[in-house]
This record gives C-alpha cells, sequence and structure tokens, in this order.
C-alpha cells in the first residue's frame, strides 16, 4: 500500500533507505527540512529539481521560465540530503536517478510516483515513442522492465559496447574488431595483452578498460551475457558460484590481475577513461556511445576511434544492456507534480533533449529523436551505422531492488583485491562476496518488507 501524497515515510521505510549506504541523524533531517516547490514564486510556478551541477544548465533555465512560466530551482543531489527530505514529508520535485539501479530502489520503498497516467495524457512524450531502455524505469513490485513507470532516462549509451584507437591497433600489428559482428571476452582480453605497454614496470599505455558503471551492473550484465543470472528468482540474494556468474567474475579478476586496463590494483590517475583515451594511453575503452561527445571535439581522435558491438561470451546469448539510464523521477510527496510534469515533458521532449541528442553524448531516449544523432561526416557515419545495429540487441538486465549498486561496489572493493593480487582463488573470492552481499541484501528485503 502506497502512503499518500506528502506523508511522512514511516520508520521502517526511512530505515530501508538509510541501510544503503546513506545513513543520516536528526541533525540531518532539521537541516534538510527546507521548504521546496511552494508552486507560486512571484507570477510564476516553482519546481524544485535535485540534480548535479550541469545536469540543467544556466541557460535552460532561463529558457524553461520564459517558455513554461515555471522557475526551476536547484538542489545539488546528494543521497543523505535526498533521503532527509523524503522522510521529512518535503522532496523535490523532480530528483536525479539512474534507472538501471534507482528505478526498483526507490519504487520498491513507495517514495516514487507512478507516472503512467502523466505519460497517456502527454502530447510531448508519447509511449509508442519511448525507446525499450525507458523499461530501465519500470517496476511491477519484483521484476525490473516491467510494470509501471517511475522515470525516464534523459539518453543512455549500451555500456559494453567499447571505442578503440585504430592508431594503436596499427602500432601493434593488431586486427580491428569487427564492426556489427560482436567478439568474444576471450578475443577482447587477447587483443588487450597485446595491445598495452609497459616501461621499468609501469603501465605507460592501457589496452584496454572494462570496468563498468560500477562492478554491480558490470558483474550482473557480463553473468547475462554468459547466459544466467547474478540474482535469484526474487533478487534477494546474489549467487557468484554459478556457471555464469562464476565465469563472468573469473574473467573481470583475470583482466586485473593482468594489468592490461585500469583497476583497483592499477587505477587509472585520471579518474575515468576520457582524459586517458584522448592523451593516446587508452587503446580501448568500454565506455559506450556517450564517449563519442568528447572524442568528436578532436577531429585527429575521432578519425583513429571506432565504436564496437557488446562483447560476448562464447556460446551466450547476445545481450548489450545499459548500465545507466540517467534521467529523473517524480517523489510521490511532491508539492508541485503538474509543474513538475511540464519540466519532465520540457527536459526529456523538447529544446534539451534535442541538444542533448544532436551533441552526440548519448543516444536520444525518444525514438523520433534519433535523426538527430551526428552523423554528416565520415566517422560520425561509421559510429552510427555500429551503433544502429547494436540496438536491435538492447535487453534491461534487471537489478535488485533491496540494495545499491554503490553499497555493493563497497563490499566488493573490501573483499576483491586480494583474488586481484592473486593471494584467494575466484572461488575464495565467490563465496566471500556472497556471504557479505547476502547479508546485506537480506536486511534490505526485511526492511522493505
Amino acid at each position: 500500500m502506497h502512503p499518500h501524497a506528502g506523508a511522512s515515510l514511516s520508520r521502517r521505510r526511512f530505515l530501508a533507505l538509510s541501510a544503503a549506504g546513506a545513513a543520516t541523524g536528526a541533525g540531518a533531517l532539521s537541516g534538510c527540512a527546507m521548504q521546496v516547490s511552494t508552486g507560486v514564486s512571484g507570477s510564476s510556478e516553482t519546481v524544485t529539481v535535485m540534480v548535479n551541477s550541469g545536469d540543467i544548465l544556466p541557460e535552460q533555465i532561463q529558457q524553461a521560465k520564459k517558455d513554461l512560466g515555471v522557475k526551476i530551482v536547484q538542489v545539488r543531489y546528494d543521497i543523505t540530503k535526498l533521503i532527509a527530505m523524503l522522510t521529512s514529508g518535503n522532496p523535490p520535485d523532480l530528483v536525479r536517478g539512474v534507472g538501471a539501479v534507482d528505478a526498483p530502489f526507490f519504487a520498491a520503498r513507495d517514495v516514487a510516483e507512478e507516472l503512467d497516467p502523466y505519460f497517456a495524457r502527454s502530447s510531448v512524450l508519447k509511449p509508442d515513442d519511448l525507446d525499450p531502455v525507458n523499461d530501465l524505469w519500470r517496476f511491477d513490485g519484483r521484476t525490473q522492465g516491467k510494470g509501471p513507470r517511475y522515470g525516464m532516462a534523459k539518453d543512455f549509451s549500451q555500456d559494453s559496447m567499447y571505442w578503440y584507437n585504430t592508431a594503436a591497433f596499427d602500432r601493434g600489428g593488431v586486427d580491428y574488431p569487427p564492426e556489427t559482428e560482436p567478439a568474444t571476452y576471450e578475443e577482447w582480453m587477447d587483443k588487450a595483452k597485446r595491445l598495452v605497454q609497459r616501461k621499468k614496470g609501469q603501465t605507460t599505455v592501457f589496452g584496454g578498460s572494462y570496468g563498468g558503471l560500477t562492478r554491480a551492473t558490470l558483474l550482473a550484465t557480463m553473468t547475462a551475457s554468459a547466459g544466467g543470472s547474478l540474482f535469484n528468482d526474487d533478487f534477494s540474494r546474489v549467487d557468484f558460484t554459478t556457471p555464469e556468474a562464476r565465469k563472468a567474475l573469473a574473467w573481470y579478476i583475470d583482466y586485473c590481475k593482468t594489468k592490461v586496463g585500469p583497476s583497483l590494483i592499477q587505477p587509472d590517475p585520471n579518474g575515468w577513461d576520457g582524459p586517458t583515451y584522448q592523451a593516446g594511453r587508452l587503446a580501448m575503452s568500454n565506455s559506450g556511445y556517450w564517449l563519442g561527445g568528447m572524442i568528436g571535439t578532436d577531429k585527429k581522435l575521432a578519425e583513429v576511434s571506432r565504436l564496437a558491438p557488446a562483447p560476448v561470451f562464447a556460446g551466450g546469448p547476445r545481450i548489450s544492456a545499459c548500465q545507466g539510464g540517467t534521467g529523473l523521477w517524480m517523489p510521490r510527496g511532491a508539492k508541485n507534480k503538474d509543474a513538475a510534469w511540464r519540466v519532465f515533458e520540457w527536459f526529456f521532449g523538447e529544446e534539451p533533449a534535442k541538444a542533448r541528442a544532436s551533441g552526440g553524448w548519448g543516444i536520444p531516449t525518444l525514438k523520433s529523436l534519433r535523426p538527430l544523432m551526428p552523423a554528416k561526416e565520415d566517422y560520425q557515419k561509421r559510429v552510427q551505422k555500429v551503433q544502429q545495429d547494436e540496438l536491435k540487441h538492447f535487453s534491461v538486465v534487471s537489478f535488485t531492488p533491496y540494495t545499491r549498486a554503490d553499497a555493493i561496489d563497497a563490499l566488493f572493493n573490501q573483499i576483491a583485491p586480494a583474488a586481484m593480487n592473486g593471494q584467494i582463488s575466484v572461488d575464495t573470492l565467490a563465496g566471500r562476496l556472497n556471504s557479505a552481499i547476502n547479508e546485506q541484501m537480506k536486511r534490505g528485503k526485511e526492511q522493505v518488507g
């Protein structure tokens, strides 16, 4: 049963939220109980959005006020502050979220508004125009990808796809990956081993990166690519000892042990792939289509860059998932839902969405906006050929509602380095991960009910 709009969450619901690594105390609650979304600000309505810097640009805020008659007030995204605002009954009107992992988490805790009625009457966001990636924002109480819609992705990539630098391949005498047929994970690793460059024991050029957006979503996606699921049927437990999950885990640990790319035991000094790839110090980057927005700003780099399909495990299904799907959702207790929905439509279907689509920083999540994707230059046409073919292989890889991906990652980061350094076996690692993560998920299920 859902609490009515504006109602404060019960203590159990609060614990279910805070247990995911975002504990808040009474001081945080009082400090964050700010008044938001009064509904009227002078002659304009006010909508409060909790987002990261750059999600909505200052000029877009000004344009929204002019075109919509809505004043957008931004609050910096912070999970602790968000939980405090939710539990005090005074949430933002719209909140940034990562569909692949946040949708089931917040929907299961009854804090997200069901948006199907809004979509049904929208002339901007028509259900038959929604890209299937938006199914990441659906949850039927058990399984992600089915049931009501709780949000929408602003843009997306199929995050197991990878970019490669043909100049690095030419120097290493390594054959290019096929354009529309996927390489196997084993073939990807072989190329990375041949492309890596070292000097005096230090890696000077990474052969390839394969870290995913989070280790949790990476391993869930790779397990699906091996033909299995990282979670049991009701998503209340993980099992890294199944043949499929163990295959994914063993491959990833081997990737880390061989030090062909960035990992916990060999961090990228830049912190992420972009600058490293741009500097010619990374031969392959599994960053998906969105990295093309950065690559396209450097014509020389763009000319030698190619996008390749997501790898597969031999004998497994062809899976090309999205591990992100970042967008917005509306809290059930939002005070100004109609104005918030108008901002939602504008952000996802009007000028901001068109600008994102034409910039190459992500695939638009409305099918009608796909023609805006950059395809003027020859290198852009090559990218589009690969990307448009890959869209046929998209599928939702469902995530658990009982914990957050960053909470799983925190446990993984504590336990896995021993295996990466060869101190414990993959089987021992699998058992330790099961014990630690399942204890956390058990608490999450008890709190959700």
